[in-house]
């Protein structure tokens, strides 16, 4: 059977294939990075770029709560780099290099993962220089595992750590009671990172906190990467991320996130993080992975209307 068409409701998965005005203000690149062989729990993380870029075709290109239009962005999407069946070990390079290729000819990019050990290579495309980038992360955890086991998908940030990044450079929101150690934790305090805890999330709201971080950053850095692991959702809105517990975020709450961070100038790169589509329920989870994607395209378009 023929779905619907109606000229006048155009569909977010044509504006991926390329769908867009004759002039635009800027463009937002995409990658897949379908790693997995990492992941601490066992999935088909990989699959996540194919079904975020199929479930599209149920969005529109209009955000009404900011009045934006996506045609006036231009979306190159660069595909699934081929991850599958890669160590993190190597996937860094090719992620790293094609974070900083399309970042060389776009005003920002959208890396969907995979699971969390695209952060670290994402993060390494900003700049050869980390102590020049920012680094936050909305996440249920540290990702400050010990890297004696080799890179996983919850060492991310301790590996960006010996890397480089300078702990006052990385700010984690989100972090949940019962989802880490006290010893990560302790790891945490040594180097110096900022951590909310999804409690104080919920004392102070999501915008808030988001907006004083990105200045705080912003003061600091030249560029921002923002880590949107998925299981920092409540556990009944992200039914497919296996690290998400009960009294996570809404989905409202992430996706304001990535407006937010579309929005401001120093954010070059977001990742998208930790889904397993074998895992959803009624597509739960796929869908406020790409209404995030589509959110901080909507963002992005307020920046460079600014910009004008």
């Amino acid at each position: 059977m023929k779905s619907y068409e109606d000229q006048f409701w155009p569909r977010a998965s044509a504006w991926l294939a390329g769908e867009h005005n004759d002039e635009t203000l800027g463009s937002l690149a995409v990658i897949g990075a379908p790693v997995r062989l990492g992941s601490i729990t066992p999935g088909r993380c990989d699959l996540a770029p194919s079904a975020v870029r199929s479930i599209l075709r149920k969005f529109s290109c209009y955000d009404i709560e900011a009045d934006t239009d996506l045609h006036h962005l231009r979306v190159n999407d660069l595909g699934d780099l081929p991850l599958a069946e890669s160590r993190l070990e190597d996937a860094l390079e090719p992620i790293m290099l094609s974070v900083r290729q399309a970042l060389s000819s776009n005003d920002a990019a959208v890396i969907i993962g995979g699971d969390n050990g695209v952060t670290r290579p994402g993060v390494r495309g900003l700049s050869d220089s980390l102590e020049r980038c920012g680094l936050i992360t909305l996440d249920a955890h540290f990702d400050l595992r010990d890297l004696g086991n080799g890179l996983l998908n919850g060492n991310p940030v301790r590996a960006l750590l010996a890397d480089g990044l300078p702990g006052n450079n990385i700010v984690q929101i989100g972090i949940q009671p019962f989802a880490n150690s006290q010893a990560y934790a302790e790891v945490a305090r040594k180097a110096d990172i900022t951590v909310i805890t999804i409690d104080k999330v919920r004392a102070h709201g999501i915008e808030t906190l988001l907006n004083e971080f990105l200045d705080y950053l912003s003061h600091q850095v030249d560029s921002i990467y923002v880590d949107f692991d998925v299981d920092v959702l409540d556990r009944v809105f992200s039914p497919a991320t296996p690290g998400s517990r009960p009294g996570g975020l809404t989905p409202w709450e992430l996706r304001r996130a990535a407006w937010i961070c579309g929005s401001h100038p120093k954010v070059k790169a977001i990742d998208l993080v930790e889904v397993d589509p074998t895992q959803d329920i009624a597509d739960a989870t796929i869908l406020t992975t790409a209404s995030c994607l589509l959110s901080f395209a909507s963002g992005l378009v307020t920046r460079l209307s600014s910009m004008k």
